[in-house]
């Protein structure tokens, strides 16, 4: 029994064990670096990047495999019935028989209007400026994730907030209830404070409802499960409002003009444009290849007896007679071939040797007209190149505009957060006064419930344009190529 129980109180202790480490990996917390790092990894259009990224490199190494030669090899097997053509003797037969061949082919490109050559050019470029679309999406991503991020620690701020309200109005109701019970004030204040609890317990219930859904938010974007728990770890922020009212937006958009990667890209795009024009351009060009090839053959009728010569001989064959004496016969001295020997088997690979052919052809192709398609290419290419550059230039003028109004933006919510400080500072010191009046009986809990909620909503106001100025700050970083770290 003893033991049983000692077995019964292990096994009890590994199953809490392993429903305590269960919960532990259960609960998440992470950092701001962590979460950009999930983020990256689990996006599905990121991956879908890196696919086109090794598209681009097969396409590259493909270019580059078009220099070397074509060769095929090809093989044919059949059988005949009925009437068909002896391939030994070229005359009809009706009897059956099998065949087989084996033809080779080879061409090289020898010259065609540096098509090639143009082709790994576009390869090449286009290959680095996926890498840097695949950069941009990852920026993008970075980005999305330092908002939503913002969003979270700014509901964790409000929930302190209505925390800390809530604490100070239970406490507020505490001391009104004691002045009530010593008859030193009338008991509707009491009621007031118990409904001004109320609506700051429901007001409590809303951000932790938001600061629910800003973390709903943030795991969707990382893809992680709705029921894994999520603890964000609260960077410490270097928060001056003032460091951006002498900066020049000028500046910071002739920096991003060379650290973002989409700009980058669209340069890369005029580039392939530009090779596309030039491959357009080469059909204009004669082509010159070269190619190769060879053929043999087999027939089952060839495979029968078949003799073999030794050179010839000299011989004496009687052509005629004399017409007045048929006795004597007139001959002729001619030359016959001297068969040294026969074989009955003329083989598969005999067959092939035999009738082995080969073939060298040197070809040059010069384009004289051609429906005007060349013409048309061309100048389609001209009018994608034309686009390309609009493209451009309109990109480059929104980024732009976006780095402008994104630095006024700052500047607005630096000078908004400064103005909110002052006038939190000054609520607060005036809700001190009234709080204390109000407890003396001085005030009604009319003007305390005013100064009290007009407090409430500037210090939300604060915290508003606190984060709103970050996330300010954080979108010009980014502009400038600077890391989107805290």
């Amino acid at each position: 029994m003893n033991i049983k129980k000692y077995f019964f109180i292990y096994f009890l202790f590994l199953f809490q064990k392993n429903l305590i480490a269960q919960d532990t990996i259960s609960v998440l917390n992470l950092s701001f670096e962590q979460c950009i790092e999930i983020a990256l990894e689990n996006n599905l259009q990121l991956k879908q990047s890196g696919l086109n990224l090794k598209n681009q490199k097969i396409n590259l190494l493909q270019s580059k495999l078009n220099q070397l030669p074509s060769i095929n090899l090809s093989g044919n097997y059949g059988n005949n019935w009925g009437r068909s053509i002896d391939p030994t003797t070229n005359q009809f037969t009706t009897t059956e028989s099998y065949n087989s061949g084996i033809t080779g082919f080879s061409q090289f490109q020898i010259f065609n209007g540096f098509q090639i050559r143009n082709s790994i050019k576009k390869s090449k470029n286009d290959l680095e400026k996926s890498s840097y679309d695949l950069e941009k999406a990852k920026n993008d991503l970075s980005l999305n994730v330092v908002n939503l991020f913002l969003n979270v620690l700014f509901s964790m701020e409000q929930v302190s907030n209505a925390k800390n309200q809530l604490e100070s109005t239970s406490e507020q109701l505490i001391r009104t209830t004691k002045l009530v019970d010593a008859g030193s004030l009338p008991v509707t204040n009491k009621l007031n404070i118990e409904a001004q609890l109320a609506g700051d317990e429901l007001n409590l219930v809303q951000q932790e409802n938001n600061y629910k859904l800003s973390i709903l938010r943030l795991k969707q974007i990382m893809l992680i499960d709705s029921d894994v728990e999520v603890e964000i770890i609260k960077p410490n922020i270097d928060f001056n409002p003032n460091i951006f009212i002498g900066s020049n937006p000028i500046d910071i958009y002739r920096a991003s003009l060379d650290v973002l990667p989409e700009i980058k890209s669209l340069d890369l795009s005029m580039k392939s444009a530009d090779y596309d024009l030039k491959i357009s351009r080469s059909g204009r060009y004669p082509s010159i290849s070269a190619s190769t090839s060879f053929s043999t053959n087999y027939s089952s009728f060839a495979d029968r007896q078949r003799n073999f010569y030794d050179g010839f001989e000299s011989k004496t064959i009687p052509i005629g007679f004399l017409t007045n004496d048929p006795s004597q016969t007139v001959s002729s001295i001619t030359s016959v071939p001297v068969i040294s020997g026969s074989d009955n088997n003329f083989t598969l690979f005999e067959q092939w040797q035999d009738y082995l052919s080969k073939r060298l052809t040197l070809t040059i192709n010069i384009p004289l007209f051609n429906g005007f398609q060349v013409s048309s290419n061309i100048q389609r290419s001209k009018v994608n190149k034309r686009l390309t550059e609009l493209n451009i230039l309109e990109s480059k003028n929104q980024l732009r505009q976006s780095i402008e109004t994104a630095f006024n933006d700052a500047v607005a919510a630096s000078k908004t957060f400064i103005a909110s400080k002052k006038q939190v500072e000054a609520l607060e010191e005036s809700f001190r006064v009234i709080k204390t009046q109000y407890n003396l009986g001085v005030v009604n809990f009319t003007e305390y419930q005013v100064s009290n909620n007009t407090l409430v909503n500037a210090k939300s106001d604060m915290l508003r344009s606190k984060y709103d100025y970050i996330v300010k700050l954080k979108i010009l970083d980014f502009y400038e190529g600077k890391p989107l770290t805290f």
